[in-house]
């Protein structure tokens, strides 16, 4: 399985990027769908992730109230809306899915966000 993550850029604060993680396919062990992002000198932090086969997602306080995350079945991918941008925000984001939250089996080359005051 193959994920390709889009979307990235550079924003204003208080500006939204919409990203994207295209799947070659679905299977069981792409049940979980999470989005990671790694700063240089930050902890990696899973932002938001979706339970693909019931649609339940969890945003992390970070992201509460500006980022969601959703899917589309019929593309097969999963999007990660961020709204109300911050300098913090910027990261490299990362796409991964397993079959168990936190246990990620296929992984994205990652997507650029450098959000500027």
């Amino acid at each position: 399985v193959q994920l390709v993550e889009s979307g990235g850029g550079s924003v204003q604060a208080g500006g939204s990027l919409r990203l994207s993680c295209e799947a070659s396919a679905y299977v069981s062990d792409t049940n979980y769908v999470g989005w990671i992002r790694q700063a240089p000198g930050k902890e990696r932090e899973r932002v938001a992730h979706i339970y693909r086969p019931s649609g339940n997602s969890y945003t992390a306080d970070s992201g509460k109230g500006r980022f969601t995350i959703s899917q589309n079945n019929a593309k097969n991918t999963i999007y990660l809306q961020m709204d109300s941008l911050k300098p913090e925000d910027t990261a490299m984001y990362y796409c991964m899915a397993g079959r168990w939250l936190d246990e990620w089996k296929y992984w994205g080359q990652g997507t650029q966000v450098t959000v500027s005051s």
